[in-house]
């Protein structure tokens, strides 16, 4: 059988740690039957405190890892040296060193540092959680970092943004070990969704940036204020003051991208608010968003989010389009 070690490390964050026990022991066979085994081991087999302040322990150490066929690293929030240094205090380094060669291993969230700092990740595609992903960079050059997608399949190396993405990544992990019937049962089991479209772009905060000499900031607000009506290059310079050629270069200094590019940015922004928060149809967020058309407004949102404007409001439901039964109570009757 299909052995998984996972490897808790101080400061391991308990919702991570739990989900690849979670989903390959849900994963079964036609019949039944377990597909994986799956035990937790810490570096000394001593418990490890948790990131919310509590002790977790494990029956096993390192020596686990000796026969693991997929080594899952989850995150963990003593990151310390392994952040700020890229260097894996020496029992961490250790441990990983008694993994067998062509061993599959995996991380989870920010358990990616672990796999750059051993150098498991150079010169390989790697993600992470978004928030980390510059700090990331920073440290790991030699990492081909994406920050937008949910997780990146290297062959044996596998690397996940946050949090839930380690579902969709364990859930990816089945389907190649066992076709997607398995995949499904275990995510009907664990009642979650077998695949989910897009990427964590869809979940990144993008705050308008500013500089502290801004020349063009003004104008961005007053651009923000305008963003339903046709908006040319020519109009932001006469707001600004200034010509068409001396304000594309003082907002590519200032904003690091085009007035164009941030435009659109800020558009599918709005239409991002738009979908979570109201039952507006998707062409009329598009026309209020300030998009051409609706093919124009369904190929940016896609482009830049990953996903469709409708996939999208399925996955940010309001109150008011949640239906009884997702709340959990039944359409009719107690």
């Amino acid at each position: 059988m299909h052995r998984v070690v996972v490897l808790a490390l101080d400061g391991v964050i308990p919702f991570e740690l739990g989900i690849a026990s979670r989903i390959f022991g849900e994963a079964t066979g036609a019949s039944g039957e377990p597909l994986y085994e799956v035990i937790v081991c810490t570096v000394d087999g001593k418990p490890v405190v948790s990131s919310e302040g509590f002790a977790i322990g494990a029956a096993y150490d390192a020596g686990a890892l000796d026969g693991a066929d997929t080594v899952v690293i989850p995150p963990f929030t003593a990151l310390g040296p392994v952040r700020e240094h890229g260097r894996l205090p020496e029992p961490v380094a250790g441990a990983l060193s008694r993994i067998r060669p062509g061993g599959r291993i995996v991380s989870i969230c920010t358990g990616a540092y672990v796999l750059a700092a051993a150098g498991l990740l150079d010169g390989r595609p790697a993600t992470t959680h978004w928030r980390e992903a510059e700090a990331f960079q920073r440290t790991f050059p030699q990492v081909r970092v994406d920050p937008s997608v949910l997780f990146v399949d290297d062959g044996d190396v596998l690397t996940s943004a946050g949090a839930a993405a380690g579902v969709d990544l364990c859930l990816h992990l089945v389907r190649l070990d066992h076709g997607s019937e398995a995949a499904n049962r275990a995510a009907r089991g664990c009642v979650v969704p077998p695949w989910r479209d897009g990427g964590q772009a869809q979940y990144v905060e993008r705050p308008i940036p500013e500089a502290a000499q801004a020349t063009t900031a003004g104008t961005r607000a007053w651009a923000l204020e305008q963003l339903e009506q046709p908006l040319t290059l020519a109009q932001l310079a006469a707001h600004a003051r200034t010509s068409v050629r001396t304000f594309t270069r003082r907002f590519r200094q200032e904003v690091g991208m085009t007035a164009g590019q941030w435009l659109t940015r800020q558009r599918v922004e709005r239409a991002r608010r738009l979908l979570e928060t109201t039952d507006l149809t998707i062409d009329q967020v598009g026309d209020r968003s300030g998009f051409g058309g609706p093919s124009s407004f369904r190929q940016h949102f896609r482009t830049i989010v990953g996903i469709s404007p409708a996939a999208y409001r399925r996955s940010f439901p309001s109150p008011e389009r949640v239906t009884p039964a997702v709340r959990g109570r039944p359409d009719s009757g107690g």
